[in-house]
């Protein structure tokens, strides 16, 4: 079985991956809010905002975080594709529990749907990023762990969102966002507690990319775009005007996500296939 080690940056990856996950969830919580007083075009795009501020903020905090990561005896890649799914499996996830707090007419059901569905959002990416991980080996999981992760993300996702739909106010929306940045990072270290990988030496050389290839500018590039959105959010207009700026967001949103993939995928390595020694 091969020593895992989750900090081998220090505590550099688990806080700065915290403040991701924190910044992603307040800008998505307060577009949500935002929503919630307009309707229309302007709620639509200001959820799928959200969805996409929620969605990438969590992806980026699991990367960060996974660059932290290391397993003593093998050297670690990613694939791609799989990569770039967990990016877009977390936003449409993330977006289904995001319309239905923000369509929903029970704000018990909204809390509750909305929680479940993004909880899940959360648990989805994370899953399907690490199966995106090649080593030289096998990675299995602990059932009972993996339970216990997906139960933290949509209980600490639903009370965030009865944060947002239930209460006003600057302090209280920061509280929100604290929180529902503690749920990702608390269902992303149970979920890497839950983690086995029985070694298989070998010299062939990994497929995929390691993280400084392509995971690191990727997740800057998602990052800027999260913190620069949030101060263009925090200073737009509330009311009718906000329809013109959430459409113009929601534009540079798709803009910015499809460079950066384009980039990332551009910069990453081929494939190389050789014989296992």
């Amino acid at each position: 079985m091969g020593h895992m080690d989750h900090f081998s940056a220090g505590w550099v990856t688990p806080v700065l991956s915290y403040i991701m996950a924190c910044v992603g969830s307040a800008l998505g919580l307060r577009c949500t809010v935002r929503a919630l007083e307009t309707d229309g075009a302007s709620k639509r795009n200001w959820l799928l905002l959200a969805s996409f501020a929620i969605g990438s903020g969590i992806w980026t905090m699991h990367f960060v975080a996974m660059m932290g990561f290391g397993v003593e005896g093998t050297p670690i890649r990613y694939d791609v594709p799989l990569t770039v799914l967990s990016l877009a499996i977390a936003i449409a996830v993330v977006s289904a529990g995001v319309f239905t707090a923000g369509y929903g007419r029970s704000r018990v059901a909204s809390v509750a749907l909305g929680g479940l569905g993004t909880g899940l959002g959360v648990a989805a990416m994370h899953y399907t990023g690490m199966a995106a991980l090649n080593l030289h080996g096998t990675v299995d999981y602990d059932p009972v762990r993996v339970t216990a992760s997906v139960v933290i993300a949509v209980v600490a996702a639903s009370a965030a969102l009865t944060l947002t739909l239930t209460v006003r106010g600057p302090v209280l929306a920061a509280v929100a966002a604290l929180v529902m940045g503690l749920a990702v990072s608390s269902m992303h270290y149970t979920a890497m507690y839950a983690v086995d990988v029985s070694l298989a030496p070998s010299s062939a050389e990994l497929p995929g990319a390691t993280a400084t290839e392509f995971l690191f500018p990727l997740a800057v590039v998602l990052g800027s775009f999260l913190f620069l959105t949030s101060a263009y959010v925090a200073l737009s207009p509330t009311g009718k005007r906000a329809e013109s700026v959430a459409a113009e967001l929601l534009r540079e949103v798709e803009l910015s996500t499809a460079t950066a993939t384009a980039t990332a995928t551009a910069t990453a390595p081929a494939p190389a296939t050789t014989a296992t020694a």
